[in-house]
Parts: C-alpha cells; structure tokens; sequence
C-alpha cells in the first residue's frame, strides 16, 4: 500500500459517482436519440436537486462487505458476496432491477439463493442458461473490487472472479476480471494501451470477451481519429441485435473500450464519449468513470463541472437504512480501510484515527471534498433575498485536525442574521429529483446523542458566535447547544448533548453562526468548520402516531425511519400494522448500534410467529425475540434463517398488547415480557452491533404503537 492510494481510491468511487450520474438520465437511448435531443452530449443532462439511489453504485459498496462480514480472512469466497447480496438486498424492491425469473440476471441469482441454490451454482450457465448469464452485470458491480486491491491486480482478479461468479457465468465473469484488474492497474499504470492489456491478460484469449477488446484496438489503430466511425462498426459487428437479452454484455464493453481509447486520456472527453454511444450509459459510464478516476486523480476531474453538482452526496438503497445516506468521502475511506486490512497493513494519519472513529464523520481531508455539506442564511425579515449566495469550498487554509477543513461563504449578511453550516440525516421522497431504486433511510444522528464540532473565523472574517445544533422534523424545533465567542484565527471545539425526546426525528446537524455587529451594511461572512460528528448513546421513541407513510414510485411505501425487507406495511390509527403470507421484516436505526436496550409494544393480530429484532445487520443476521406456537416465547438468532438460542413456556393471546423488553450486551441477549425472563449467551460468532426492527413468519399481522430505545 502506499498513502497515495487512499486519494486514488476517493478519486475512482468519486469518479464512479459522476459517470453513473452522467448516464442514467439516457440509460437505454440509442446514439441516434441523444445526439437528435442533445446535439452533442457533454454535461450532466438533468440538473438534479438530489440524485436518487442507482444499482450501479448499491451492488459495488454492498457486495464489498463480504470481506468484513465473512469468515476467511479475506480469502473471498462466492457464497461470501452471496450471503452479502442476501444480507443487503431488500426482498424484490429497490437496489437493482427486479425484472423477473430468467429476465434479470441478479433477480434470477437471488431467487436461487433465497431457494437454497449456493453460489457459485446461483449465477451459472448450468442453471440459468447462457442468456441471462452473460448480461452486464458482471462488470457494472465490480469497481470496487478493483478499488480495495490497488496495484495488485492478481487479488483484483481473483476477488472480482468470486464475486461476479455469483450472478454471472462465461463472459460475465470475464468482464468482472477484466474491469477489476483495470482499476486496480491504473494506481500504478497511466498508459491506456497497456491498462487494457492487462485487464485482458487475466481472461481466455479466445473469449469472446476478448475478441471483441481487441477488434476495438484494432480498429482504433487503423482510424485513430473518427470515434463515431468505430461507433458505427460496433454497431454493425457487434450491437444489441446480434446478442439476447436486455442487456448483454458484449456490445457495452465494445463502447467502452472505444471511449477508453478514442478519449485519448481526457476524463472529460472520455466520459462524453461512452456517454453519447448510448446502450447501458450508466453502467458503462461508470466503469470508465472508475478507470479514468483512478488513472487522472481528482486533478484530472474538473470540479465545476463534475464535482460540485454531487456535493459528494450519495444515497443508497440497501435495506438497512442508516447505511442508505452516505456521501462519497464515507465510501472512499471504507474502501481504504478495508484494503489496508487485506494488506495487512496500517493506514498512516490522519487515516488511521479517522477509519477508527465514527467512519461517517466530516473530515475534509480529501481535497475538494464536501461531505453533502450545505449553508443557508436565516434574514432577519425572514424573506429570502434573491441575491444571496452560500458557496463551500474545501481548503488547507487551516484545519482543527489533519490538514484540510471546509470553507463557507455566505453573501450578503448583515449583522444579526444567523449562517447554518449542516449536514442533513434524514431524507423523505420529496428531497429527490427522482425515485431510481426507491432509497428509504434511517436518521443517522438521534436524540440523546452527542454531536461534536469545530468552529474559526479566519483573522480577515466577521465576529460571531458559533453553537452546535439539531432540528427535530417532527416538531420543526431546533435544539442549540451554549453560544460561543469565536477568536478570528483561533479553532474552538464544541460539543453538545442533544436532548432525549419522544417520537423526535433528527434531520438536520451542524453549526449555527450567529453574525454580530450593529453597522447596517452587509458583507460577505466567512467561516471554517472541521470534524464534525455525533456519538454517545441515544435516548428517544418511535411513536407511530407521529410518523407518516412515504410514497416513492406507484404503489410503493414505506414508514417513515424504517426499511421494509418483505411484507405489507402500513399506518392505521396510530400504530404500525405489518402483516405477510411468508415472512416480513421491517429495521430502523444505526446499523452499528452496539449495547443498549429498547422497549416494543407489540399487538400480535393473527397468526403463530410474533418477532422483535435486535442487532439486526440485515436480512439474514439478526437476533430477535419471539411468541411462537405452543405458548412458547423464545430468543432466536437470524444465521440465513432463524434457530431458537433459549425458549421457556408462556401463554400469549393475540389481539393483547405486549412490552417486549431487550437489552444487548456483549454477546448476552436477555428479554423480559410480563412475567416472563428470558437469557442467551452466544458462544458462535455474535452479532455485537446493529439496529432494530420487527419481523414475522407463517400467515402472521401484528400492529405496533411505539418502540422506545435508549443505550447504544
């Protein structure tokens, strides 16, 4: 590993970002239709407000937490990134394109595996025939394989071909190798000729995967200079007409390849390339995204034009919530933390300390990075001025911790006005220009929790107090820690102890500057903030009569703060109902919620399987706390399906309430409902973090009216 390789790691889930961004607005045009409505294509088509979740960048950042939750020491195996896939996945909605058994290759892969069928069997041509087998992809999850591997294409290879194994077979998998052996090549490589080459040195020559590389090469060495006259022979070689399926492999990396060439090593006018080729523009936008990102660095990126339209925001649409609102820097220092792990290494500082700590945190030590970080002026007339403008900048002008911090400008102010610097932690459908994959979250910062911050008016700036402070979206309040006196030059740290609070819904931290002065003219206010983050245990309560169903696409909703896995779910007369045919489960929380103990209030309504979740990881690791048939309560733990850890005897009703009380501790899982106390210790591989949640089995509908938390 060398320390430059964490930048480059940024620069390539970065760059990944922007080439899904650039193409998903024209993701299955033809060339004909973008150039007939753009002309010629060459920035972002649509101006989002907030990009939506894509399965492009769901499967890279999930399926790559199969390193850390498997049990090899990093020795990837195919059911290590099923059993993520499993984990991870929402049950038929969000997360990828559930286009139905034998149509979409992932769909039909996950059906096997829920069936029992192992990878790396689930993603066979064996099983599924060549077909479906040999759609794209293969190659479109596996950047980040190439990312956790850098200049080490043997393991980028071996970890690309385990992980694509599961959903694809033949070229398939020959496109995950050669994606993933690209990107890992490019930390240590700049020429594209021999990038490529080495990406095709890992698969069979004689595959058609390979034929295809090559006759682009070919063809490019005999017209080095006319893109769209090699567009023209892809087309006619090898478009979509020649191959089956929705979208087969073989024509798109035959487009990137081109871009890869024909942009000569521009980003820009790589990406504007594979972009205007049309097919599959995300997928392979952002494969050659990842590439470029990789090879160029972030001086290589223009940031006007790519950058600063993301804000490093990226929302996700797993089924754990919390880990659905991320922003790019949190996915870079994943990546890295996890490649210094599988090279038995160290990360250097500030590295070191900031993967150790909370890994969501805003530390600004990628240059040029944002966090989602956002500014508004509160006027003191309340209206707001068509004139005012609120920019970040990213800047090693001076830092409380590391060497970089996060630069605001607000302008006009005047004295008296108040300038909040925040992150947002929840999200609603109405915060997103669309509703791709349908994202549903979690908060990531909740009441009882202590948020930490720093502060500095630069010595050129305006006076100003600064205090730390969290909007509960329920009652539109915001709670605001001790105001205090900035000295121009000098860095203060605050903290602040957000309240406890019933049925509070934290959306919004950050710090709030409060403009002193009594002249009336207005300037531009300047400030610098630094390591900002919350910790400490939580103390609050969902109370379903407060919360609000959220409709994403047609018929789909979901209960606001919850992740639906499987089942109805919805909101009658102030209480949650969840009710299935098979098996439902819904999760609320922070997936790395640790100790704590938390209050359900539960109605069993119909049926024999009555469940409560702690430590919930996923869909397939959890424990919960169940009534079950026979008057039977019991602690189960959820290993891909549920075994009973300890049982005792106790005579439940349906259509009664019960406070099913949990605390975690530690591998220990007590419980107590009425009278009745339950214990278990788990001696196999505990689940010692995780959120919440509820779930049910066989025919079941249970209604719940509040769930109260407190600890972690």
């Amino acid at each position: 590993m060398k320390t430059e390789f964490i930048e480059g790691i940024y620069s390539g889930w970065l760059a990944k970002i922007i080439g899904i961004r650039l193409g998903a607005p024209v993701e299955g045009w033809t060339y004909e239709k973008i150039k007939n409505i753009y002309g010629e294509l060459d920035h972002y088509p649509v101006d989002y407000h907030e990009f939506a979740a894509d399965d492009d960048s769901n499967g890279p950042l999930f399926f790559l937490r199969a390193l850390e939750d498997g049990h090899h020491d990093y020795e990837l195996q195919a059911q290590d990134v099923a059993d993520a896939l499993l984990n991870y996945a929402p049950f038929e909605h969000g997360f990828f394109w559930w286009g139905g058994y034998g149509i979409s290759t992932e769909h039909t892969a996950y059906l096997n595996l829920r069936n029992g069928i192992p990878a790396p069997q689930s993603g066979s041509i064996e099983q599924n025939g060549s077909a479906t087998a040999e759609q794209i992809g293969g190659q479109i999850f596996i950047d980040t394989w190439g990312l956790v591997t850098p200049g080490n294409p043997d393991l980028a290879a071996k970890y690309a071909k385990e992980a694509a194994s599961v959903t694809h077979d033949g070229n398939g998998i020959y496109g995950g190798i050669f994606v993933a052996v690209c990107i890992s090549y490019a930390f240590v490589e700049k020429d594209i000729r021999k990038i490529i080459e080495k990406g095709l040195s890992y698969i069979p020559r004689e595959c058609e995967y390979a034929k295809v590389v090559r006759a682009v090469m070919v063809y490019y060495d005999e017209t080095p200079g006319d893109w769209r006259a090699c567009f023209q022979y892809i087309f006619d070689n090898y478009g979509y007409d020649k191959y089956p399926g929705n979208c087969h492999i073989i024509p798109n990396i035959a487009v990137m390849i081109l871009a890869l060439l024909y942009g000569e090593g521009d980003f820009t006018n790589t990406l504007n390339i594979c972009n205007m080729c049309g097919w599959d523009t995300d997928c392979n936008v952002g494969n050659v995204a990842t590439i470029m990102g990789v090879r160029n660095g972030l001086d290589g990126i223009d940031y006007e034009k790519w950058r600063k339209p993301i804000n490093d925001f990226l929302a996700c649409s797993s089924v754990m919530g919390s880990m659905n609102i991320m922003d790019i820097p949190y996915g870079a220092v994943y990546i890295a933390k996890l490649a210094y792990a599988v090279a038995g290494e160290k990360m250097p500082e500030p590295w070191n300390t900031i993967s150790q700590k909370r890994i969501d945190s805003c530390h600004f030590e990628y240059p040029g990075s944002t966090h989602a970080i956002r500014v508004r002026v509160d006027g003191l007339d309340q209206r707001a001025r068509k004139d005012r403008e609120c920019l970040v900048i990213n800047t090693n002008e001076s830092a409380f911790t590391g060497s970089r911090s996060l630069k605001f400008v607000a302008k006009p102010v005047e004295p008296g006005e108040n300038v909040y610097v925040y992150k947002k932690t929840y999200y609603r459908p109405k915060d997103f220009h669309d509703s791709r994959y349908d994202p549903c979250f979690s908060p990531l910062v909740y009441p009882g929790q202590i948020l930490h911050g720093s502060a500095m008016i630069p010595d050129y700036g305006e006076d100003a107090l600064v205090s730390l402070y969290a909007r509960d979206s329920r009652a539109n309040k915001i709670y605001e820690g001790s105001k205090e006196l900035l000295c121009k030059g000098e860095w203060k740290e605050l903290a602040f102890t957000i309240p406890g609070l019933e049925g509070g819904l934290i959306d919004e931290v950050g710090l709030c500057f409060h403009v002193l002065g009594t002249h009336t003219q207005v300037f531009d206010f300047v400030g610098l903030i630094d390591d900002l983050y919350a910790d400490g245990k939580v103390d609050y309560s969902v109370e379903f009569s407060k919360e609000s169903e959220e409709q994403w696409t047609g018929l789909h909703k979901e209960i606001s703060q919850f992740t639906k896995l499987k089942g109805l779910m919805y909101l009658d007369s102030g209480e949650m109902h969840l009710s299935c045919s098979d098996f439902a489960e819904a999760y609320t929380g922070r997936y790395d919620w640790k100790d704590y103990r938390v209050k359900f209030f539960l109605t069993p309504m119909t049926g024999k399987n009555h469940m409560v979740n702690v430590r919930v990881q996923g869909a397939i690791r959890s424990y919960a706390v169940g009534l079950l048939p026979g008057g039977k309560a019991a602690i189960l733990k959820n290993d891909n399906g549920y075994v009973i850890l300890a049982e005792v005897p106790f005579e439940w009703s349906c259509g009664k309430e019960y406070c099913v009380d949990v605390q975690v501790s530690g591998n220990k899982i007590y419980a107590e409902i009425e009278d009745c106390c339950l214990e278990a210790v788990d001696e196999d591989k505990p689940y010692l973090s995780g959120a919440v949640g509820v779930s049910m089995q066989n025919g079941t509908h249970d209604r719940y009216r509040k769930i109260v938390i407190t600890g972690c």
